[in-house]
């Protein structure tokens, strides 16, 4: 079974403003679940993983837990949810009363957006991780690379909250081997922690219009001896993928960058990681 652990689904008049950005007119439209099931279908991919969008807003959690009701290719979804929120406890309880509530599998914030590289230090978002732990959910870690060593300290002091680390942290791939010995240290140091998951997702963006399998390659090689291929799962980051790549061309591209498994660990990362962290059932 293949698991695409991360993509999205939006509406730009339901006020995703970052996709105003110049250069993002290719996927400034809607992508619906029949966008997405013709892409799988297509592709060969089994279940999904719909991930909140950047909307930033709660009126988007009952509209994707509605789509994954209604849509039995998407298995689970991460929600939106403000870490600092001190409501919460009970905005994670709504959600889970929600039509669809029962395919709530994690939680996100743009954790990306914040200037600051320690934000995870913060005596809030230590607090609202640790409530994404006891509701027992995913809590989905979209970071940059300069964000790594915070994302460590939070996951070692926090070791019963499940993290999912998105697009491997977003090394600048584009920039080569420079990036790469940059990029190496935190992530192994984030990796060290058993309670850590990670995304081969997002890569080609990362890596530029011009993006190679070759480019890949010593990345997610980085990954594979870092956290295992128990520890890594596939995701599209379709639509944003679209950018530079196709949908079938992502995961063809992540097939050819991986080393040589054993035919367990690949079906690890192409479905077994994503069922087990997520707690995904048919």
């Amino acid at each position: 079974m293949i698991i695409d652990a991360h993509h999205h689904l939006w509406r730009p008049e339901r006020g995703y403003a970052w996709l105003d950005a110049p250069g993002l007119a290719p996927i400034r439209r809607p992508f619906t679940p029949a966008d997405l099931q013709a892409e799988v279908a297509a592709a060969g991919v089994d279940r999904t993983v719909l991930v909140e969008g950047g909307r930033c807003h709660h009126d988007e959690v009952p509209e994707f837990l509605g789509y994954a009701a209604d849509t039995d290719v998407i298995a689970g979804v991460v929600a939106w949810a403000d870490l600092s929120d001190p409501d919460l406890p009970a905005t994670l309880a709504r959600y889970r009363r929600m039509p669809g509530g029962d395919r709530l599998v994690g939680v996100r914030s743009q954790v990306q957006g914040e200037q600051d590289p320690d934000h995870l230090d913060r005596a809030d978002a230590r607090r609202g991780l640790a409530t994404v732990a006891a509701a027992g959910l995913v809590f989905d870690l979209v970071i940059r690379a300069d964000q790594l060593p915070a994302a460590a300290r939070a996951a070692a002091a926090l070791p019963h909250l499940r993290l999912v680390l998105d697009h491997l942290g977003k090394p600048r791939i584009d920039e080569g081997a420079a990036a790469l010995n940059n990029w190496r240290g935190p992530i192994e140091a984030l990796a060290a922690c058993d309670n850590v998951a990670a995304k081969l997702s997002g890569l080609v963006t990362e890596a530029g219009p011009q993006w190679t399998v070759d480019a890949l390659r010593p990345f997610v090689a980085t990954a594979v001896d870092a956290f295992g291929p128990a520890r890594l799962m596939f995701g599209s980051d379709w639509p944003v993928c679209l950018l530079v790549a196709g949908y079938r061309d992502v995961l063809d591209a992540l097939r050819h960058a991986l080393p040589p498994l054993p035919a367990s660990d690949l079906d690890a990362v192409l479905g077994g990681t994503a069922t087990r962290v997520y707690h995904l059932v048919d």
